[in-house]
């Protein structure tokens, strides 16, 4: 045997060795990330069990027709659930337009100016934000001005906590927007506003609206803030400078009650919410999934 075919097998040996510590490694990983997805999966599934097997059992017609009750007596959710949706939708109105603006600035105009990175740099800490510190901070500011909580409050502290996830998917959305595609337009002598608005936001309006829905899923079960805003009442009321009934302030209130038939509507409460956002975080990864450029 030569020299030049000893050494040829020596490294194919190392080689092999290396490919067999890599298989191993590799292995191990894989079984580590399954056995992890497993054990998310399983607490998942245990949770969604208990909520639904304890909210479906508590769910009867009043649910929707009735008001909160007082203790020992017959109720529903209805000025809660029309309460919620009040606010949430107010807060949406109030967000979206802000977030997609400030999304087309980041993506189209500052690009990587020092407006443009501190915006960026504000909008991660809103995102990181714990929900209860915006509820105290519009208490500062709009409740102890006011002296006294309103849904306007509430809907206000929903669409901060709404605002930056809108922003970071829209830029994230534009960003994915060929740039060909702009250079065309620029070519055949569009603007650059007119290029943002007929090309650029036309390409990406699915994932903009993936992020609106992701935004109104995130807040459909806020407590903390509207703790803080919105508080609660037990009346029907579409009065936004008033307290206003909301469904996770509800379920907070009635699970920690010593009463029998408020823990079962807080139950029936968090089965409807839970379900409400499983289904927008369902029609979010729809709208994602054809969200092709």
């Amino acid at each position: 045997m030569s020299l030049g075919q000893g050494t040829a097998i020596a490294l194919g040996a190392k080689e092999m060795s290396h490919f067999k510590r890599r298989k191993i490694k590799n292995l191990i990983s894989m079984v580590a990330a399954t056995a992890a997805t497993g054990v998310g999966l399983f607490f998942l599934c245990w949770i969604l069990f208990t909520l639904f097997n304890r909210g479906f059992g508590a769910m009867h017609l009043d649910l929707l027709t009735k008001m909160t009750p007082p203790p020992g007596a017959d109720g529903g959710l209805l000025n809660a659930i029309v309460g919620s949706l009040l606010m949430i939708l107010v807060s949406t109105l109030i967000a979206a337009p802000v977030g997609v603006i400030a999304g087309i600035y980041l993506a189209e105009y500052g690009k990587n100016s020092r407006l443009a990175n501190t915006i960026r740099f504000i909008n991660d800490i809103l995102l990181s934000a714990p929900s209860i510190v915006i509820g105290l901070f519009i208490y500062t500011v709009v409740v102890a001005t006011l002296q006294h909580f309103s849904g306007w409050a509430g809907s206000i502290a929903l669409a901060i906590i709404a605002m930056p996830i809108i922003v970071r998917t829209t830029e994230n959305m534009l960003l994915l927007v060929p740039t060909e595609m702009r250079e065309a337009a620029y070519g055949l002598g569009a603007s650059q506003r007119k290029t943002v608005f007929t090309v650029s936001l036309i390409a990406a309006k699915n994932g903009i609206l993936t992020g609106i829905l992701l935004a109104v899923a995130r807040i459909s079960g806020e407590t903390a803030p509207l703790l803080f805003t919105a508080l609660n009442n037990q009346f029907w009321s579409l009065n936004m400078n008033q307290p206003m009934a909301n469904l996770p302030v509800v379920i907070f209130q009635y699970a920690m009650s010593p009463y029998e038939n408020w823990q079962g509507i807080a139950w029936a409460g968090a089965a409807l919410i839970t379900l409400a956002v499983l289904s927008l975080n369902i029609i979010t990864r729809a709208v994602f999934k054809q969200s092709k450029y």
